[in-house]
């Protein structure tokens, strides 16, 4: 099929999928299937997501140095150099929110309740949470209705909705990255499975349920249900689709083989199908099955807007898969101990690893106009905290990946000159991603500097 009659996505989705066992199969952006616009640059839409990085960094290896080509890596971060054309850092940022102030203590409550809505938290273990909408939130809510799921809230920790975690601070506080509202966190799923059943099922618990006794009856898994339709309509997309449309289905298939290693039975039968948590062994292979997912959902267009919680601030987690066994809170109160500070070192290269293969993922994803998608991406990697054993909430180790089309400049670092609040690089992403708002919690202005 040429490219200059695209079929419609609509009609192709309705005749992929079958009807009754409740199975959608969204698919990547292919030209042959409505998404070329006549033009010398496609209209392709941007995603925005952002990954938190818990308990604070060393900073002297994972803060960038200013060299003449533009920026070296800190040796905490060297597993990100394939990708440093297209990643930028900014120093100089901060929470103030963050601090202490008249509240006390509490720091790893606020650095991740101030992390995405740039507003102090209610200090309470109650129920009367306050802090305030966050800005990936805020996009949905803007622009959500144009995609299946408005947003995507993912986490490799479980879901702790009320109790006292942190110094009088609720654990709502540090087990959510997206507000909905000043009240209402949006919570994160940390299941893969129900991850997987949410983006390739249809959404909602009866039909997921649906769908997965479909599965066993049949023992065929979710892509066979629409694999053969989708075979017979193969032959009228573009052969540059047709390989894409391939590659994406056996990403998918693997994806799935994978998750289904890492299960040990079936699931209960409940009506909304909510899992016990089922996470896999090893926190890596959870970190990216994860991506894999954020990936995918932004490749299918199935959501735009995207958070990741690698971990809560305040996780005690160890990591015996790279030789540290102890825990990662414990060891961010180091007190100048140089063994403890090593192995601080080594959490941070993980960490930038997993970051690693999620850019990865989505440069191998390529887009109408020859572009990535991690090209038409805002991708931010950040914790609220720096200085791990001080809580200082100044300063913050922030990385930006993709250029939201050619609409942020990448391979730099910027040096701010003074201290400028987090907030304002949250109104810098929200004004490029295309939503109007003159300030956003504590901001101050926007980070023109990061515009091309």
């Amino acid at each position: 099929m040429s490219s200059s009659q695209p079929q419609s996505r609509r009609t192709f989705l309705a005749r992929a999928a079958l009807q009754g066992p409740g199975v959608a199969v969204a698919l990547p952006l292919l030209e042959s299937v409505g998404w070329a616009n006549h033009s010398a640059t496609p209209d392709i839409p941007q995603r925005m997501a952002f990954l938190y990085l818990p308990n604070g960094v060393r900073v002297d290896t994972w803060m960038p140095k200013q060299d003449v080509a533009g920026y070296q890596l800190g040796t905490a971060l060297e597993p990100l150099a394939p990708h440093q054309p297209k990643l930028s850092f900014v120093t100089g940022l901060a929470h103030r929110n963050g601090f202490a102030g008249p509240d006390g203590a509490g720091d790893h409550a606020r650095a991740t309740a101030t992390f995405l809505t740039a507003t102090r938290p209610l200090k309470t273990a109650g129920a009367n949470l306050k802090a305030g909408i966050s800005a990936d939130q805020l996009a949905a809510q803007q622009l959500g209705h144009q995609t299946r799921f408005p947003s995507l809230e993912l986490s490799c920790d479980g879901v702790r909705k009320s109790g006292n975690c942190d110094s009088g601070y609720s654990c709502a506080y540090q087990f959510n990255l997206a507000w909905r509202t000043a009240r209402q966190p949006a919570t994160p799923e940390s299941n893969p499975r129900l991850v997987f059943e949410r983006l390739f099922g249809q959404g909602s618990g009866p039909e997921r349920k649906a769908s997965w006794q479909a599965q066993q009856q049949s023992r065929r898994s979710i892509l066979d249900f629409v694999l053969e339709e989708a075979r017979s309509f193969r032959g009228g997309l573009a052969v540059a689709d047709r390989h894409k449309l391939d590659e994406y289905l056996t990403g998918i298939r693997d994806l799935e083989a994978r998750l289904i290693r890492f299960e040990h039975s079936d699931p209960p039968d409940a009506p909304d199908l909510d899992l016990p948590e089922k996470q896999p062994a090893v926190y890596s292979e959870h970190i990216r099955l994860m991506g894999d997912m954020l990936a995918l959902a932004f490749q299918t267009d199935s959501t735009r807007v995207a958070t990741f919680l690698l971990a809560h601030d305040g996780s005690n987690r160890s990591f015996p898969e790279i030789g540290v066994g102890d825990g990662h809170h414990a060891l961010s109160h180091h007190r100048d101990d140089q063994e403890k500070i090593e192995k601080i070192g080594k959490i941070d290269r993980f960490y930038a690893e997993q970051f690693a293969y999620l850019l990865g993922r989505l440069d191998a994803m390529t887009q109408p106009d020859g572009r990535s998608l991690l090209d038409h991406s805002m991708i931010v990697y950040a914790g609220g905290l720096s200085d791990g054993n001080r809580h200082r909430h100044d300063n913050l180790p922030v990385a930006i990946a993709g250029s939201a089309g050619g609409r942020l400049k990448t391979g730099q670092l910027f040096n701010l000159p003074d201290e400028k609040p987090m907030a304002n690089l949250l109104l810098t992403m929200l004004d490029t991603f295309g939503i109007e708002t003159d300030s956003f919690g504590d901001s101050t202005g926007r980070l023109d500097m990061l515009r091309s």
